[in-house]
């Protein structure tokens, strides 16, 4: 693991990312980092992020690894996003002079991003004071006890609250990087990207991080027939009643399995779809927001506009701009 890059103001195209290591930082969280933003995909969209890795000569990352770093700590503030992997050790206090730099980087305007219980570094530095964040369920109560001014969701994958992310613990942290990745460069990269990793294209933060059954590929779940009957006829206004009816079960029994197999329900997978299909027309495409609101089943562009933004923090109109091809 090495980071032999100059550093370069975070000024240079804004997408300058800084992984933060020390002593006791977890490898695999690290690595998925590295993996989406460290790994040159510029035939996605080019430029693509300049990345480093940060933290002191030698630091131990998981329990055969040294990080070969040539930027110490106070090289995060120079960076646009800065990445804070899991610690092993969360019963102590987390080492001080990261927290110091997290601190001073997320004061210099980076974006601050914790994977699974990176979120105690964040918590520690006082980050997290009155925000909604989460980390790996099976450690958030320790969080919650340890950091009472902070919101602590166990049942979530990640968390955006702007400009100080988090997620919960292993996979949850790529889901996190590809949505960082959907922020800065649109659905249509974060997608090709996913397939290119082999991974979901996209979980919703708000999907539970523990499901019973978490199948939604191949035929071997109660819904995967509906699931696909679903999306031919996402233009229409379907109902929790229609999906129960074409699945021939109840609606209860219907929630019930939504939330075994997604994590999430029925009507909230089907607005994520949604939106998601309105991103993609967005970006490739010259509909009218009319026209997307049909196609996508959201009925008006009044309630297209209110559902895209709450969920990507963009206007549909401001998204075109922003990721439309050019």
């Amino acid at each position: 693991m090495t980071a032999e890059d100059p550093i370069t103001p975070k000024t240079a195209g804004g997408r300058t990312v800084a992984l933060a290591v020390a002593d006791g930082s977890m490898l695999f969280e690290a690595a998925a980092a590295c993996e989406v933003f460290g790994t040159d995909h510029s035939e996605l969209v080019d430029p693509w992020y300049s990345f480093r890795v940060c933290g002191s000569r030698r630091a131990r990352v998981g329990d055969w690894l040294r990080a070969d770093t040539t930027h110490g700590l106070d090289a995060l503030a120079t960076a646009h996003t800065v990445i804070v992997p899991a610690q092993d050790d969360i019963e102590g206090d987390p080492p001080g002079e990261l927290v110091d730099a997290v601190r001073a980087a997320h004061a210099a305007g980076a974006r601050i991003v914790s994977l699974c219980t990176g979120a105690f570094v964040l918590a520690a530095a006082g980050l997290l004071d009155g925000r909604r964040a989460t980390t790996h369920w099976a450690h958030a109560d320790l969080l919650a006890a340890r950091y009472p001014k902070v919101t602590v969701d166990a049942g979530v994958l990640f968390t955006d609250e702007g400009g100080v992310l988090t997620s919960a613990g292993k996979a949850a942290g790529m889901d996190l990087c590809l949505h960082i990745v959907r922020s800065d460069h649109g659905a249509t990269v974060a997608n090709a990207l996913a397939r290119h990793l082999v991974v979901p294209p996209h979980r919703d933060g708000g999907q539970a991080q523990f499901i019973p059954a978490p199948v939604t590929h191949g035929r071997d779940h109660p819904l995967a027939e509906l699931l696909p009957w679903a999306l031919d006829r996402i233009d229409q206004p379907l109902t929790v009643e229609d999906l129960a009816r074409q699945a021939a079960m109840s609606t209860r029994n219907l929630v019930r399995h939504f939330h075994a197999v997604t994590g999430t329900s029925p009507l909230r997978w089907l607005l994520s779809q949604r939106v998601r299909l309105a991103q993609e027309l967005l970006e490739s495409g010259d509909d009218s927001v009319e026209r997307i609101a049909a196609r996508t089943g959201m009925g008006t562009s009044a309630t297209l506009r209110r559902h895209f933004a709450r969920v990507t923090g963009l206007p549909p109109e401001a998204y075109r701009r922003t990721f439309g091809v050019r």
